[in-house]
């Protein structure tokens, strides 16, 4: 079997209660990125266990701003769930994402879903927007 991508890219409403223990939240995982805002709590799982390494090579967040990252994630979520619901796709577009631009994810959550796409893209030798820089 080729590389196969372990995706599961969003989960990014999960609503969780603010009171939970310090103590959980460090159980939960170093590939955990979250953001808690007024009792929501938002994640970016990937489980590909390449991506953590791949990202250190990349800049850092500040490179780009946060209104960046959502414009170009909103292109790249919307091609992706395109190609999630239409396609015959080997199992490649394992799950649907469900972003809404008009939430704030922080920049934290945006910049490492962008890089996710472009290491899809690297990893995969597929082009999911024809005009991304």
């Amino acid at each position: 079997m080729k590389r196969i991508v372990f995706l599961i890219l969003v989960i990014l409403v999960a609503t969780q209660t603010v009171g939970f223990s310090q103590k959980r939240k460090e159980r939960e995982g170093i590939k955990v990125d979250t953001l808690s805002v007024d009792s929501l709590e938002y994640r970016l799982i990937v489980l590909d266990p390449g991506f953590d390494t791949w990202l250190l090579n990349k800049p850092p967040k500040s490179f780009y701003s946060n209104s960046y990252y959502i414009q170009k994630n909103r292109f790249y979520v919307s091609e992706w769930n395109q190609r999630y619901l239409t396609s015959n796709n080997n199992g490649l577009y394992e799950s649907y994402i469900d972003y809404k631009p008009n939430t704030d994810y922080g920049i934290d959550i945006n910049y490492k879903l962008y890089y996710y796409f472009k290491y899809f893209e690297e990893t995969n030798h597929i082009k999911l927007l024809n005009f991304d820089r």
